[in-house]
């Protein structure tokens, strides 16, 4: 989507950080907003400085881990503009710190409800009217770093819950029809409430800036700190080794390729946006 001129466009987690850069950024571009939080007093604050950029700001506290109040969210978006057009669900808490051996499943529990079941609650929720809506929409869904390569040491419930955030998004591309766009914006360290590590992280505005440029060129995957390609071809190329090593590719290697066989068998529905260059 690249003109957001009197588009509506909801943010979780819209009264600080990122949520509020990102606020100001759609203002700058003429859209009308709706930002929610879990603190009044927050939400206030942030209506009252966005009213300096637009005038068409409308607040509402929810919890995004309780799917009725994401429910509410979106009646009261209808409701005061009588359409949406897209939704960022950047909602998020930061790590509680532990060993994956240590972590008590509470805390794990607590960072997955808001990172990952709380985006869920916003794609599904939002992502059926958008399709009932059948006009051009966006879901934008903030995840991290972390949905590449484990930045955090001790933070394994934090980076799961951004993993699975990558893995739920990829699925949501092929499956939404055509008219809804998807993206996933994946932040580095960036200035934001979340831990005190992020003070000394990129400036919130500017990273923000940087997200609105890619956002409007169309990106799925949407990047910043340079140095996250360094911990990517880590990764990558471990893992390209082990296959080398003990799977080496070989003529009519496709033979067990899940999606041919399910594309051969049936298997699978075929969704509008699957990639071109991959069996499906």
């Amino acid at each position: 989507m690249q003109d957001f001129n009197g588009k509506v466009v909801v943010i979780t987690g819209g009264a600080t950080g990122i949520g509020f850069a990102l606020a100001k950024q759609f203002a700058h571009e003429g859209a009308r907003l709706v930002i929610a939080g879990i603190q009044r007093n927050r939400l206030e604050e942030a209506a009252k400085a966005l009213s300096s950029l637009t005038e068409q700001v409308g607040i509402t506290e929810c919890d995004v881990t309780d799917r009725a109040q994401v429910e509410a969210l979106a009646n009261f978006a209808w409701e005061k503009y009588g359409r949406v057009d897209v939704i960022v669900n950047n909602a998020g808490v930061g790590p509680i710190p532990s060993t994956v051996i240590d972590a008590r499943p509470e805390d794990v529990q607590s960072v997955l409800a808001v990172n990952l079941f709380g985006v869920w609650n916003g794609v599904s929720i939002f992502g059926r009217r958008f399709i009932e809506q059948g006009t051009p929409a966006a879901i934008y869904n903030v995840g991290s770093e972390n949905a590449f390569f484990n930045a955090i040491p001790e933070g394994a419930g934090y980076v799961l819950s951004k993993h699975a955030v990558l893995a739920m998004t990829v699925a949501l591309r092929e499956e939404l029809p055509k008219n809804i766009e998807v993206a996933l914006i994946c932040p580095g360290l960036v200035r934001s409430e979340l831990a005190k590590e992020t003070q000394e992280g990129m400036d919130t505005d500017a990273y923000a800036a940087l997200v609105m440029k890619q956002i409007k060129a169309g990106e799925f995957y949407i990047v910043s700190h340079a140095f996250n390609m360094v911990r990517i071809k880590a990764r990558w190329n471990e893992i390209e080794a082990a296959f080398n090593k003990y799977a080496p590719r070989y003529e009519g290697d496709v033979e067990f390729d899940v999606r041919t066989l399910g594309a051969k068998n049936n298997w699978y529905p075929r969704y509008p946006n699957a990639s071109a260059d991959i069996p499906v």
